[in-house]
């Protein structure tokens, strides 16, 4: 790195980042010195809208491989860098394309509604694509009584009982979101008994059931931000509470399990982002023929929202 060494590391990474005009998205659930270096800080969707909107020519997305593939969907004319190539989903790797072409099968006629928590192979064999955010309002507007929805069960769960509709839910799950037991959520009450209750939707319904709201990552951000809302009980993944913490000073976030905790998340590291931006790897690009059918899921989903 040779005059570079005297730098401190976000100071290389700054330098770097400004030479390959590249942007760097951050999740919510990142690192904290991580989320100290975005250009921007969000949900998976949001982050691939903003990409999108820049002119730069590289983005870094810090997240999992399905957030970086959606990048690459959306920005198909960019490079598109994931600093850690084994950051993984579990719940998208839960089902394949091949597993969701045999489900059509079985149920011919059904509209595929897909969480973006999902690979770019299986949006592509999706009819529309959902977020967290917005998935009742998707499955609300869909004139059709048969739905599969895939991979999230409890996402699907929560969606089912918010539009009164009849789903076939996939049987997978988020193992972060899982870890999260209602008595987590009532022995946290016990202790603050003045704090307001938010989760996400990726709970275990009966942890949903102990909540004020069920909201995505971008939701909860702006519930916090509420002037009614001094304390909060959070059940999501512990990394949102760096930026809670940061944008809402005086206020007091409690985690509702601090075992929730995604591995897979935190193994983006300053040192991994300053070597993918000197290599320029490892790049994740979406082959042409899936990228132009996802796309299209995904487009009938912001038709609606």
């Amino acid at each position: 790195m040779g005059s570079q060494r005297d730098d401190s590391i976000e100071e290389q990474i700054l330098k770097l980042k400004k030479e390959r005009n590249a942007v760097i998205l951050v999740h919510n659930y990142q690192r904290d010195e991580v989320q100290d270096i975005a250009d921007f800080t969000g949900d998976s969707l949001e982050l691939s809208q903003k990409a999108t909107g820049t002119d730069a020519d590289v983005i870094v997305f810090c997240g999992v491989h399905f957030m970086a593939e959606t990048a690459s969907i959306l920005s198909p004319q960019k490079t598109v860098l994931l600093p850690e190539k084994s950051a993984g989903c579990p719940m998208a790797n839960m089902i394949t394309d091949e597993q969701l072409r045999h489900k059509k099968k079985e149920i011919p006629g059904a509209t595929v509604v897909t969480y973006v928590n999902s690979t770019a192979a299986v949006k592509a064999e999706s009819d529309y694509c959902c977020t967290s955010s917005n998935g009742v309002k998707v499955v609300s507007q869909i004139d059709n009584d048969e739905i599969i929805f895939v991979p999230d069960q409890y996402l699907g769960d929560y969606i089912a009982r918010k539009t009164g509709k009849t789903m076939t839910l996939w049987p997978g799950y988020c193992p972060t979101h899982v870890r999260i037991l209602p008595e987590d959520i009532i022995k946290q009450k016990q202790e603050y008994p003045q704090a307001k209750v938010v989760v996400h939707p990726e709970c275990r319904p009966d942890v949903i059931t102990l909540a004020d709201e069920a909201l995505s990552t971008s939701g909860i951000i702006r519930y916090a931000a509420r002037e009614d809302v001094q304390e909060l009980i959070v059940g999501t993944e512990v990394g949102i509470l760096h930026r809670l913490n940061k944008e809402n000073p005086g206020k007091k976030f409690i985690a509702a399990s601090k075992k929730a905790i995604c591995p897979n998340m935190k193994k983006i590291t300053l040192e991994k982002i300053l070597e993918s931006l000197e290599t320029m790897t490892p790049e994740v690009k979406v082959p042409e023929e899936i990228r132009v059918r996802a796309k299209a899921a995904v487009e009938r989903m912001l038709a609606i929202v």
